[in-house]
């Protein structure tokens, strides 16, 4: 690829455009607009792996030549457009260039959430990873790692001092499946201080809610299969670079490296993607607002002492109150983290609200066990970020976690009728005992 064809593939990744200054719907709904070549207001769905190279013979040149240039054979100075969709298609570059407008750095896709995560590791190759509990899955891709590179796991709270140039302190935030947040600042001055990267899993706080490059993050990734994706029908994963790591060449090499690891996502779920992008910020808007109105609730039945910010005295009776205690022993929620509000970082680092995921521990591992079963409006299953609402016994798909544990991803539904199945389900649980 000739220095100006490089040039301009990073300008369409480029979070710097005519559209910084429009808000975040504007910007998913028009952040691709300048890669729609036809007529058609949709996007159309794109299936070809292969594409025609140049019709002039004069603009054709071989690799070789390409190689001895010292050009980026990556990219599509061969041809007049995508060559072949391992490296690049129609469908996943408008997506990419929504991504890369939204998420405020040059983005590129995967095939799976942990797929990124791989990607991640095998770009960045630190000899220790420093990590909290989080998502079972991260910890699966490290122990390959571990197999592979003798990458070593260090406790996100280890000192300082076990750190070295190159290690990586990574950070999910909020975490999984509790829905807890983690203070990104300090945590990026503790890698950098010692020459390590900071790398944030934010996939339980898309944007609006927070953006991690504001905090010190070298790499943002996130799982497209949560809110990026929304209908619970497509797997997706990205890497965010921060545009200071872009100028040191980061997004170029993730390219690079994506072309040959292969781990790409297809056009079907590109397009999907794209659909999705367009009513993120209404989606998680609603779905964070519901769930802080939930928590709330559920908040002041297990803390009667207190006062309830929801304005709801018929379901918080009492009666009502008492039930919900005998089934639920706490809850967990970033908007819960009151110390860390005081202390003033959690609102600075979601400013939007504190996302849509939170935990219920109930009483027994048999009512956590029952509790999906008696609920109407809750999809008894695994992942989230879905319009739909789910609950989770995670013991389910994890197991590392406490038996009594369920983790709650709220939709947009109503989130009335969300409390309201909720109290039926506690009062089933409760009549059954």
């Amino acid at each position: 690829m000739s220095s100006i064809d490089k040039e301009q593939e990073r300008k369409d990744h480029s979070p710097e455009s005519a559209l910084s200054h429009l808000s975040l719907s504007s910007q998913t709904v028009h952040a691709d607009d300048f890669l729609n070549s036809s007529q058609d207001v949709a996007p159309a769905l794109h299936v070809s792996t292969t594409f025609r190279y140049a019709k002039d013979p004069n603009k054709l040149q071989s690799l070789a030549t390409l190689l001895q240039n010292n050009s980026d054979v990556t990219g599509d100075a061969m041809s007049e457009g995508h060559i072949y969709s391992r490296h690049t298609a129609p469908n996943t570059t408008r997506l990419e260039a929504i991504l890369s407008t939204i998420l405020h750095g040059p983005a590129v896709t995967y095939a799976s959430g942990l797929s990124a995560f791989h990607a991640l590791l095998v770009f960045l190759n630190p000899k220790r990873i420093a990590i909290t509990e989080g998502y079972h899955g991260c910890h699966g891709v490290i122990d390959i790692h571990t197999k592979l590179t003798g990458l070593k796991k260090l406790e996100l709270d280890c000192p300082a001092s076990e750190l070295h140039a190159g290690d990586v302190v990574h950070v999910e935030t909020p975490l999984n499946p509790t829905g807890r947040a983690i203070d990104l600042a300090a945590f990026a001055k503790k890698a950098h201080d010692r020459g390590a990267f900071l790398t944030v899993d934010a996939t339980f706080g898309p944007p609006p809610l927070q953006d991690p490059f504001l905090w010190g993050a070298d790499i943002v990734m996130h799982s497209g299969t949560k809110y990026i994706g929304g209908h619970s029908d497509m797997l997706c994963g990205i890497l965010a670079v921060n545009p200071a790591r872009a100028q040191e060449g980061w997004f170029d090499l993730l390219k690079a490296e994506r072309l040959h690891l292969g781990n790409v996502m297809g056009s079907m779920e590109g397009w999907l993607g794209i659909r999705s992008l367009r009513t993120l910020e209404v989606r998680v808007k609603q779905q964070s607002a519901n769930t802080e109105k939930l928590v709330a609730w559920l908040n002041a039945a297990l803390h009667p002492e207190g006062t309830s910010s929801v304005g709801d005295t018929t379901t918080l009776s009492s009666g009502n109150s008492k039930i919900i205690r005998e089934v639920v022993a706490k809850i967990e929620h970033a908007s819960l983290q009151e110390e860390d509000l005081k202390d003033g970082w959690l609102r600075k680092q979601m400013p939007n609200g504190f996302g849509p995921v939170f935990s219920i521990w109930a009483k027994s591992e048999d009512l956590a066990r029952r509790l999906p079963s008696k609920l109407s409006l809750f999809h008894h299953a695994t992942s989230l970020g879905g319009v739909e609402s789910l609950i989770e016994w995670r013991t389910m798909s994890d197991a590392t976690v406490d038996t009594r544990l369920l983790r709650v991803s709220i939709g947009i539904e109503g989130w009335e009728d969300l409390r309201d199945d909720l109290l039926q389900g506690f009062k089933a649980l409760v009549e059954e005992s």
